[in-house]
This record gives C-alpha cells, sequence and structure tokens, in this order.
C-alpha cells in the first residue's frame, strides 16, 4: 500500500495512505463508517487553533442530495460533498467534492501518543472533516490508559486495508515537510 510521510511544524510525523475519490468510493467508506461503527468514532475539523471533536451519541441518519452526505442527528448535522454537484457555479462545483482522502496515522504529538484517522480534502486542499478512530492510549471515556489496547487499531486497519489505493510500486513511499 502506498504511503506518504509528512513532518508537522510542531513534531508530528503523519503517514498518509491515500483513497481513490473516484466514483462513490468516498460515499460507501463514509456510509459504512457512520451506519456501522457510528459509536466507535469522533468527528470534526481539525484546523491550527481548532478542533472540532464530536462524538455521536445516537445512531446518524445519512441521506444524499446533489453530491452532498448529509449526517443527522436530530439536533444538529453536517454535509460533506462527497459526490458530483450540479447545484453551483462550475467552478465551486469543481471545489466542493471531496479531492483527496486518505487514511493517517500520527505520532509524536505534544497532545496524545498518537492517532489513527480518516481525513478528506475539497479541491482547494482546504480540511474538510477529519475522522478519528478508536485510540489504543484512550478507554471509551477518553481517559489514558496505563499501557495501550493494540486491538483498539482494527477497525482502522481494517477499513485502511480495504478502502487506501493499492500500491502503485516499491518505491511509491514519499517524504514531504509541511509548509
Amino acid at each position: 500500500m502506498a504511503s506518504r510521510t509528512q513532518h508537522e511544524e510542531d513534531g508530528t510525523t503523519t503517514e498518509y495512505h491515500d483513497v481513490t475519490v473516484a466514483g462513490d468510493r468516498i460515499e460507501r467508506l463514509l456510509t459504512e463508517l457512520l451506519t456501522d461503527h457510528w459509536g466507535d468514532v469522533t468527528v470534526g475539523p481539525i484546523l491550527e487553533g481548532a478542533a472540532f471533536e464530536i462524538r455521536f451519541t445516537t445512531p446518524p441518519t445519512l441521506s444524499m442530495l446533489d453530491g452532498y452526505l448529509t449526517v443527522d442527528t436530530g439536533p444538529w448535522h453536517f454535509h460533506l460533498c462527497v459526490g458530483e454537484h450540479r447545484g453551483a457555479p462550475a467552478p465551486l462545483a469543481k471545489i466542493r467534492p471531496v479531492a483527496r482522502a486518505a487514511f493517517f496515522r500520527s505520532t509524536g504529538s505534544t497532545c496524545v501518543p498518537g492517532s489513527w484517522g480518516l481525513r478528506l480534502w475539497n479541491g482547494r486542499d482546504e480540511q474538510m472533516i477529519t475522522i478519528f478512530f478508536p485510540n489504543p492510549h484512550y478507554d471509551e471515556r477518553t481517559e489514558q490508559r496505563q499501557a495501550p489496547d493494540w486491538t483498539k487499531t482494527a477497525l482502522w486497519e481494517s477499513f485502511r486495508d480495504r478502502y487506501a489505493a493499492p500500491e502503485r510500486s516499491a518505491d511509491a513511499s514519499e517524504v514531504v515537510s509541511a509548509s
């Protein structure tokens, strides 16, 4: 499986495994994840200076309209453009859908010992959402464990193995630095 490593300014090292965004692949991935594993994940944008870590307390309802996947919990909802969008002028319709998706594993953070997730970006390379998978360093109440429970990475590994793009060649790994 092809991967690339990015070194962040805060010392974090993140390894990315790209996901093909063609067709309905992202819609299928998110539908499976948020229908069958909604209680296991935390979602939200993670930006410099802001981290939205939202946990579902009830199963969300998912629907599609004009390329947008709506994730609705009743009191709140969000939309992600995961398919072809026709309801905007052509330049915006090309920017809004997911243009890049990747599973990631980060280490070396000052905040957490490591994290496992999925990140989506639009056509402007702006982050749309980060989905964190169960973390072996934390229990269900997000309290740090004495010793990691490595079985907690199984869900991330299963999704990464099934949805990440296959390795293109033995030298497909690439290292980049954040700017």
